[in-house]
């Protein structure tokens, strides 16, 4: 029997880390607060939780003789759980709560970056009176995003000129955020490409993954609501409207936040993404992330060649020493959500026929319970099927080309990664 891993989360990206850690020879232990029919078919044991029941999680991982951990959810890592895995003597390939806060406390991590001169920061303030923050904009007279300090679940950030659309909504959204939260952070607005960069790290070392673009708007053309994400597309070297530099020197960030995080007292071990802008002056950090980001993780573990229990063995011990591989590929992910997804949401059941799927198609289930073939619905985002390909609108083309087998009342975005999208973004670059 394999190394005993315990997972906590139940969404699409736990699946896919769920069916990787399985096939690297891992017995899997999982803590989920759905019923993911994927996860628990994975799974000799599981454990139906809140996930943020740390003291429930830990007993269960005592008691089945877990030996390493693996925690998905950003919720999770604002607890104590890490540390009281490692306190029992399991290793943990997660950050512990300080180290988390480069996620959890987004104030945290600007004033890091201050501190340790580290490029690619946004001007911002925290701002703790309605009035102190009206004057400024007033004053001010740029465009800024209002963003609550802590966790927002990808949709507790408004920008003015997009979201908001005038003064009055601004000071509105950013007083409804002090009187709840106490304080509210505001960043100068930037303009550009968004992509997401992914690494593995020991605290030490750090391992890149493919770099990849979320699509958070709810409908096509990049309209509508902030969702979760409904898709998200990577190319087999890159992507062909995101300049190569800009990636190299996102990794360069993502580098120095890390040494500067141990140098802090507070060493990150596990998944760290950054959410970047590519603007005209090169890019620029938009947040930090402490953990797999959702929906993108699923496009890099859909190419992951590398053993992934090794890799969390590497980050946990502290020695991620050996290059993580993955296939030169391009990836489109899009994501079958309940009708309504992102105002009012109508779940209900799908059908699934995902016993004989293609090898260049991926299926992974997210926020739902059920049967592998009789998937029930919740109100967030429910399957990910992902096509994998030499382009990527050939990868949009299988998914879309896939779509019959899940029958149901569902949406799905189907311009993410088509020919007409990647024109117009490929034509808009070269401009």
């Amino acid at each position: 029997m394999g190394t005993k891993v315990l997972l906590v989360g139940s969404g699409g990206r736990e699946d896919a880390v769920a069916r990787e850690l399985v096939k690297g020879g891992a017995s899997l232990y999982s803590a989920i607060k759905n019923r993911n029919p994927s996860i628990i078919s994975l799974s000799r044991e599981h454990i139906v939780c809140d996930e943020t029941d740390f003291t429930k999680i830990h007993k269960f991982a005592i008691e089945h003789g877990v030996e390493l951990a693996f925690i998905g959810p950003d919720p999770v890592l604002e607890t104590e759980l890490a540390e009281k895995l490692m306190s029992s003597g399991i290793a943990v390939a997660s950050p512990d709560r300080k180290a988390a806060r480069i996620e959890t406390s987004k104030e945290f991590m600007r004033d890091l970056m201050t501190r340790y001169s580290i490029p690619g920061n946004i001007p911002s303030r925290v701002f703790r009176s309605s009035d102190e923050m009206k004057n400024f904009l007033i004053k001010n007279g740029k465009e800024y995003a209002i963003k609550p300090i802590g966790l927002t679940g990808g949709k507790g950030v408004k920008v003015m000129g997009d979201q908001i659309r005038n003064m009055e909504e601004a000071v509105e959204y950013g007083s409804s955020i002090i009187e709840r939260d106490g304080r509210v952070l505001l960043e100068e607005r930037v303009m550009g490409e968004e992509f997401s960069l992914q690494v593995f790290t020991d605290g030490t070392h750090v391992k890149p993954m493919p770099v990849v673009q979320d699509f958070k708007r709810a409908y096509e053309n990049d309209t509508g609501p902030n969702t979760g994400g409904m898709g998200s597309i990577s190319g087999p070297d890159g992507l062909p409207f995101i300049r190569k530099t800009s990636v190299e020197k996102a990794l360069t960030i993502i580098t120095m936040i890390i040494d500067a995080l141990r140098k802090d007292g507070s060493a990150f071990k596990g998944v760290l993404y950054g959410q970047f802008m590519d603007t005209e002056n090169g890019p620029v950090v938009i947040e930090i992330n402490s953990r797999f980001a959702d929906p993108e993780s699923m496009n890099v573990l859909s190419l992951i060649r590398s053993n992934l229990c090794d890799i969390f063995h590497g980050i946990a011990q502290g020695n991620l020493h050996k290059n993580v591989e993955f296939e030169k590929k391009a990836t489109v992910l899009k994501y079958i959500v309940p009708r309504g997804y992102g105002t009012k949401p109508e779940p209900g059941v799908l059908s699934v026929e995902g016993k004989s799927l293609p090898s260049n198609l991926r299926l992974y289930y997210a926020a739902v319970s059920g049967t592998l073939e009789k998937v029930e619905m919740s109100t967030s985002r429910s399957l990910a099927m992902v096509g994998i390909a030499h382009t990527i609108p050939e990868a949009s083309d299988i998914v879309e080309e896939n779509l019959h087998l899940v029958k149901g009342n569902f949406y799905v975005r189907h311009d993410i990664g088509s020919r007409e999208m990647m024109e117009r973004k490929t034509s808009r670059t070269m401009a």
